[in-house]
This record gives C-alpha cells, structure tokens and sequence, in this order.
C-alpha cells in the first residue's frame, strides 16, 4: 500500500502518451502542482488536453506548455492572464472551450462520484448554453451539464502520507479535491511527506483512495501565495473608483455574506462601515470576517515572512472550491457586486468576453448572478472612447439576463427592476441630470427626489 514515488519523473512514468487528457489543480497559480507539470514539460508529451480553473500564465504553471505547443485543447474558467494562450486562440491555434467555473468543479466532482449529468442555473440565456438540453424545474430554467473525466490528474497538497491520505493548506485546496477524483489515475505532489499514522484522521480533507502516486516536491515558487500591501492608497491612485467602491459598501448590512468580484469591487473591502459586521466569500474557498485589518494594523515583514496572514481573523474557514460554488448556487450568498463591461436596462449583464478581440472567461460570475440574493454592479458610465455601457440591449456575449438589481457608476446610481427597468435614483456631486441623459444608451425613470 506504499504509494510513494522519488520524484515527479518516476511518479509519472508510464502514465503519459501523447493527445491524453490531463486535469490539473489549482486555482489561478495558487495551489499548482508545480513540479509535476515541470516534469509534463520535460517529457514533451503532445497533443495534450488541458482540464483546469485557469491556464497560468505565459511562463508559470501551465503557459510553457502552450509556448512549447505541447497543448492542442483547453478547458478551463478564466484564462485571462495567459497572453499566450489567447495568442493562439485567436489565431485558431488551440481550441479552447470555457466553462463557468462552479460548473466546471462540479463537472469535475461529477466524474469522481460517477454521477453523469446534472442540471444547473448557472449560464442559462448565455451563449455557453447554446445547443445543450435545458429543463424547467418549478418554473426556472436549469442547463444539463455532463460530468468530466481525464486520464490523469495532477494536484498538490501541503502534507500527505504514504497511503495518499492528503491535507490542503489554506485556499491552495481550491480545485484540488475535486480534480483529484475524476481522474483515471491520480498524481499528487505534497510539501511534505510523512508516516502513516502521522496525520489526525479527522483532520484528512482528501482520503487516499483517490490518490495512486505520491511524492514530496522538491522546489516551490508559489508565487502568489503570500500576502503583500501596496504602497499607495488607492483613493490616491484611482478616486473615481475609490467614490463607487465607497457608495457600493453602503448596500452592505450586519451579518451579510458578501462576495467581491476582481477589480473596482475588490476596493468596497476598504470601505466597510465600522459599525457592522459582514462574511466576505471567495470562489476559491474562504469565508472571513470584514473590514480587514488597515496597513496600520499589519507588519509587512512579518506578512512577507508568513508569519502574520489574514487567517488570524477571528471566524475565518476554508474550504474547497466545490464547497464554495455550493454556496453560491445555493443562494446562501446575500451579495455580489461584480465589475461589468456592459448593462442592459432590464438587468442583462456582458462581462467576460469581446468575440475576436479579449479572451478572458467567465470565471465565477455566471455562478454568481445565477445564485446569489442580489447583484450590484460597479462600473465606468462609458468605454474609454466615451459610447455608453448602459444601453438598450447588451452588444457583448452576456453573463446573465435580468440578474443585475443595482448600478452604480461615477456619475450615479440606478435602480433596475424586473418590469420596471431603469431608475435613476442618486446623482454623484457635481453631475448633472443633463449629463446622464447624454451618456446614458437607453431611457430611464427618474426617482421622485430627482423629478
């Protein structure tokens, strides 16, 4: 029953032939099997399916293997670091399908729990339903989405024994688990191997039955793995931004599970009221309790160190990136306020792709809007050559149709209700309802206050 092997190259010999479909772990470049797939690179197998949350980037994780074009396919959630990989997509080089990402740990967790289809909420009225079966089921749409299997599965963990019994450190479990399962054979790398017995069997987050090869890595780069302060305030940086994300943090009440999406909404964790108390939740398995501690209040040296992380907040847990998007579809979320490319005046959001032009992905957000209580959206009023992102009807693939309840811009901040559409129900100082008017690509109603 000793599964343990010297190295990425002896665990995966045998394994490997060319136009096999390998899933890997982790979620962004956190929590990578980093030696494993230096050891896929060594080996030069072609051809290769690539199953995963994201692609790396051009020269971590698993962007060498697309410079060496080892990769003819890729499916993933978010590929939006990976230049090259966009490169060769829009070259037609690689085939790359997208899959939201609740759906694809789903679909991932499916294949190991020999379960063939499901149904779900998440992308229905998108194009990545297009062509797949839908049902009603008490009057909602659901999309039928088939489980996903590979040859091999590739993770990392933090400890392990000899029998494959594994744990996950911190969010670096993420993706991990799952892709663990589905796979015909799996491949795990640990930080640190121990005797059996060494580990608390009811501390084990992956039992060893899904785990046939195991080793202890050599080196890790785990390049954004530790947490850094910028230097510069973002108030300073961006105000405009700084303004939204402040009017945004007033939508939050005590005990509120929140959610924040990349970008402008990632700021509203600075503006939290003091006088209240709310989850902050993230896709790749956190729950911790907000605001977060000021700069003031942390010691870069110590954070740089690993010594002192946002996991000593009080109430804090982790968990898998299923666990989290069961969270999400389950409607335990009572808010998302996510970034937009484009919002429609019944409420349909376009924010993950321009056809032929910016390769991105959905990430987590088709998830979101299909699952969460209510959904804000922070935005510019307009693209950088002034045309209107408020519009009529969405001009880009959508994300969700009528899923937005609140935007708020620079400018101002509208209302939208089903039936009712558009109201705009705040001006930002200085703005004038003229200005509104002018930037605006559709009609709106005008709040009592403001007639």
């Amino acid at each position: 029953m000793d599964k343990t092997y010297l190295d990425a190259r002896s665990a995966l010999d045998g394994l490997l032939f060319d136009g096999m479909t390998i899933a890997a772990g982790g979620f962004g470049l956190c929590g990578i099997p980093e030696n494993l797939i230096n050891a896929l690179l060594q080996a030069g197998t072609t051809n290769l399916n690539i199953i995963g949350n994201n692609a790396g980037v051009d020269d971590f994780g698993m962007g060498p293997l697309l410079k060496k074009h080892q990769v003819k396919r890729v499916i993933a959630s978010y590929v939006g670091e990976n230049q090259e990989l966009e490169r060769q997509t829009l070259a037609g080089k690689l085939d790359l399908q997208l899959i939201p990402q609740g759906t694809l740990t789903e679909k991932l967790r499916a294949g190991g729990a020999g379960i063939p289809a499901f149904y779900t909420r998440t992308a229905r009225g998108t194009p990545l339903a297009e062509g797949k079966e839908s049902r009603l089921f008490n009057g909602e749409e659901y999309v039928l989405e088939e489980a996903i299997h590979s040859d091999l599965s590739i993770i990392k963990a933090w400890k392990g024994d000899r029998l494959g019994n594994l744990v996950f450190r911190k969010t670096a479990r993420n993706f991990n688990p799952t892709i663990a399962t589905c796979g015909k054979t799996c491949v795990a790398e640990v930080e640190e191997l121990v005797d059996v017995a060494a580990l608390n069997p009811d501390s084990i987050h992956l039992p060893g039955i899904y785990v046939d090869r195991i080793f202890q890595g050599k080196h890790y780069e785990k390049r954004i793995e530790m947490r850094t302060l910028a230097n510069q305030h973002s108030d300073a940086m961006h105000p405009a931004r700084a303004t939204m994300a402040r009017r945004a943090a007033k939508e939050l009440r005590h005990g509120f599970y929140v959610n924040l999406g990349i970008g402008i909404p990632t700021l509203v964790a600075n503006y939290i009221p003091p006088d209240i108390d709310v989850i902050l939740q993230s896709e790749n398995g956190l729950l911790g309790i907000g605001p977060f501690p000021t700069e003031a209040q942390l010691d870069p040296d110590l954070i740089n160190a690993g010594k002192q992380t946002i996991t000593a907040l009080p109430g804090a847990s982790f968990f898998s990136s299923a666990e989290s998007f069961a969270m999400i579809r389950g409607g335990h979320i009572d808010l998302s306020i996510l970034g937009g490319m484009e919002v429609s005046m019944t409420g349909d959001l376009a924010n993950w792709m321009v056809p032929g032009k910016m390769v991105k992905g959905p990430g987590g957000a088709m998830d979101l809007v299909s699952g969460v209580q209510r959904v804000v959206v922070l935005m510019e009023h307009c693209t950088k050559k002034g045309a209107p992102k408020i519009k009529e009807r969405c001009d880009l693939p959508i994300t969700g149709r009528q899923v937005v309840d609140l935007i708020i811009t620079e400018l101002c901040v509208f209302e939208v209700k089903k039936g009712v559409g558009l109201t705009l129900i705040e001006l930002s100082p200085g703005v004038e309802l003229q200005e509104i008017k002018a930037k605006t690509g559709c009609t709106f109603h005008l709040h009592p206050s403001l007639a």
